[in-house]
């Protein structure tokens, strides 16, 4: 990593952040997670939950290190379209609860759009690596 840009580094490190996080809260938090979970899945929700909160860690795991960068890189942004319809089934869920506050609802439509440039993050961390 040391031969590498600032911008570069920065992107590596959000990412592997990004991902120890979430994937660490899948399993303190697993309801939240249980919740977005879009309901035509068969199977147990929690399930789901801890399949992915499992693939958060072993990613960002495989980014940290580099010798499996490149590939960390690939199953990055493969992670990212994966979960997508999670995050679309949370703000259909949001938008849909009356219950649900402003600054939610507005997270939640904001975040779609920013599954795009952790995809590209992460491939040009691929291909950098």
């Amino acid at each position: 990593m040391s031969d590498e840009s600032p911008a570069r580094r920065g992107r590596l490190f959000l990412l592997v952040t990004l991902l120890f996080g979430a994937g660490t809260l899948h399993f303190v938090t697993p309801k939240f997670f249980d919740a977005i979970v879009p309901p035509s899945l068969p199977g147990s929700a929690r399930t789901y939950t801890y399949l992915s909160g499992v693939a958060e860690l072993t990613v960002a795991t495989a980014l940290a290190v580099p010798r499996t960068r490149r590939l960390g890189g690939l199953l990055a942004a493969l992670l990212f379209i994966a979960v997508f319809p999670a995050n679309v089934q949370y703000t259909a869920d949001s938008l849909r609860n009356p219950k649900a506050g402003l600054p939610v609802k507005l997270i939640s439509v904001l975040r779609l759009p920013l599954q795009v440039p952790l995809v590209t993050s992460a491939l040009q961390i691929r291909r950098a690596a």
